[in-house]
């Protein structure tokens, strides 16, 4: 087990959420490998993506079927974002593209809850690894993550 996961596990645990982390060898990198190794539809998937503002991580969590509109996400947090190459990310987060989890982030990030997510159930998200999921709901993701609800789609 990675010490990635083992943040995202004590993030769990710490919060109250069941330990639902299953691992998937053949590997969970993209929303379609993620669905396909879970058994569920694409849109269940939660994807993390990371942009910055500044020096702050800025996390968007998305529907696995939506493509994530920059300007929405600007307007929502009310201030410019960038894109972030894959070493940022792994500096600004602990986690490697891939395996970017909605809790248990080296440094708190600004979050963003796609409000697509909120007709699934389950959800399945990134928990630290490429090979890593874990389980939950819509209201979770939001409480877990400290995120706000926010449209965010193209």
């Amino acid at each position: 087990m990675t010490a990635s996961v083992e943040r995202v596990r004590a993030a769990l645990v710490w919060a109250g959420h069941a330990d639902t982390i299953t691992v998937f060898p053949e590997g969970t990198r993209t929303a379609a490998d993620a669905a396909k190794a879970v058994g569920c539809e694409v849109a269940q998937i939660a994807k993390s993506i990371i942009f910055r503002s500044g020096e702050r991580a800025v996390l968007v969590i998305t529907s696995g079927v939506n493509r994530v509109d920059a300007a929405k996400v600007a307007a929502a947090l009310g201030e410019p974002i960038a894109k972030a190459d894959a070493d940022w990310v792994r500096e600004a987060t602990g986690f490697a593209i891939g395996g970017v989890a909605p809790v248990g982030h080296i440094k708190e990030p600004l979050v963003l809850v796609d409000e697509d997510l909120l007709a699934l159930d389950p959800i399945w998200a990134a928990a630290g690894s490429p090979a890593h999921v874990f389980r939950t709901r819509f209201v979770d993701i939001v409480r877990l993550s400290g995120g706000r609800v926010a449209a965010v789609k193209q």
